[in-house]
């Protein structure tokens, strides 16, 4: 007997529910392997292997890596908008920031305690290749977009206005693994630190933004220029392509050069990043160390530090390695670099506790603010992208100068924005 019309919905909406949990379980996993091995290092038989599948039944969800990875990334984009929009319907800019920092600890926490399906970093959204990369990055452009309209924008050029946005992603990226030290019913206490820095600042009552340069903005010295070309190069294709994506041929390809005077000036691609890494630890240490030298304020050397560091990422010799270059690095590699990566960003904190002891810089949670300064630093390297008309000589002007003095301190003067000269569209 043939089944009747309610039967046969009944059993084709449970097979649409078998599948959609499937896919979200795929979906899952795969964000979860992105995470730890990059873009490029994660496999589909991996991520088979993970939900108990045969290669070939990941395939018929989703056909080539390449949509997975897209799907993991829209999926992550989704939910970021959804955050974004809670935030926005509060009237008050200093409430709107704090509620987008607090949905994203509190779902933080909801993934820790595997409530929360895993989110994708977006560490490696530049390796996907077109037309993957440009459908994720276009969802990407319109998030930085709807954060950028959290901000006040009544005294702000765009070029602020984008500089701003982009220290309120920096600082949500590195949420992450700033909260993977805690308890996850601790997220939002470090959360409402960051969002007391975001807001209010580092700069005691009376200080201001004193941008002064440490005194050398040169990169290392090396006796083969040639050498030297193949960090620049390669530290840049592995900022915008992963550790994986920056390959031989493309480092080659990017200073016009065969692979055979690759080989000829390094042993093997590892070792170049190694050297990279060695090369951007070489530049932060010296920059801190001549703050360090600077007679005055914690405040004062905190200011020359991050000055110094900005305008070298958009400088002829920059950029610095970006921290999210890490994430797809060789197990033998990555202990090491996070480990040094580590003890230079808690060197920020010893200026700011100096600052805290000689009065020039407000209590704040020490640690936490020192990584929120190593990340803003650090989103330096994209900086040109996200706001045009960024240059080394104002580029801390507008994305260090609003964390150190705060996109809406209390009754501070260095509340008071100064327009900039240079207008930039997006």
């Amino acid at each position: 007997m043939a089944r009747s019309k309610t039967t046969q919905q009944a059993v084709r909406n449970g097979a649409t529910r078998r599948f959609q949990r499937k896919r979200e379980a795929i979906l899952d996993a795969a964000a979860r392997l992105f995470n730890q091995k990059g873009v490029r290092g994660a496999t589909l038989t991996a991520v088979a292997q993970a939900v108990g599948l045969i290669p070939n039944s990941v395939t018929y969800y989703y056909r080539k890596k390449e949509d997975l990875a897209a799907a993991c990334f829209l999926r992550a984009i989704e939910a970021m908008e959804a955050l974004i929009a809670r935030a926005a319907e509060h009237r008050d800019p200093r409430r709107r920031i704090a509620a987008l920092f607090e949905g994203y600890a509190a779902t933080l926490a909801a993934i820790a305690r595997g409530e929360h399906p895993e989110l994708v970093l977006f560490n490696d959204i530049r390796a996907l290749p077109p037309p993957h990369g440009d459908m994720v990055f276009a969802g990407y452009t319109d998030m930085f977009r709807h954060i950028r309209k959290l901000i006040d924008e009544s005294r702000l050029s765009r070029l602020e206005l984008n500089g701003r946005a982009q220290l309120l992603l920096a600082l949500l990226h590195s949420m992450r693994p700033m909260t993977g030290r805690f308890e996850p019913e601790d997220y939002l206490i470090v959360a409402g630190r960051v969002i007391d820095i975001v807001l209010d600042g580092l700069a005691a009552p009376g200080e201001s933004w004193r941008a002064r340069r440490g005194a050398s903005d040169t990169a290392p010295t090396s006796a083969d220029a040639s050498a030297e070309a193949f960090l620049r190069a390669a530290t840049q294709l592995i900022n915008e392509q992963g550790y994986r994506g920056a390959s031989v041929e493309r480092i080659s390809a990017r200073l016009n050069v065969t692979k055979g005077s690759f080989y000829h000036h390094n042993d093997n691609k590892d070792d170049l990043v190694a050297h990279c890494f060695a090369r951007t630890f070489e530049v932060v240490r010296r920059q801190q160390n001549e703050a360090r030298a600077i007679e005055g304020s914690g405040w004062t050397r905190l200011c020359a530090a991050t000055e110094a560091l900005t305008r070298y990422q958009l400088g002829p010799e920059g950029p610095l390695l970006r921290v999210t270059a890490m994430s797809a690095l060789p197990e033998t590699m990555r202990e090491d670099v996070e480990t040094t990566m580590a003890r230079l960003s808690e060197r920020f904190g010893m200026f700011i506790v100096d600052g805290m002891i000689d009065g020039s810089i407000r209590p704040v949670d020490p640690s936490i603010a020192a990584q929120c300064v190593n990340a803003t630093i650090n989103a330096a390297a994209a900086l040109e992208r996200w706001a045009p008309g960024a240059a080394p000589d104002n580029a801390a002007e507008i994305l260090i100068r609003p964390l150190l003095v705060g996109l809406y301190p209390r009754g501070q003067a260095a509340s008071r924005p100064r327009r900039a000269a240079t207008k930039a569209s997006g």
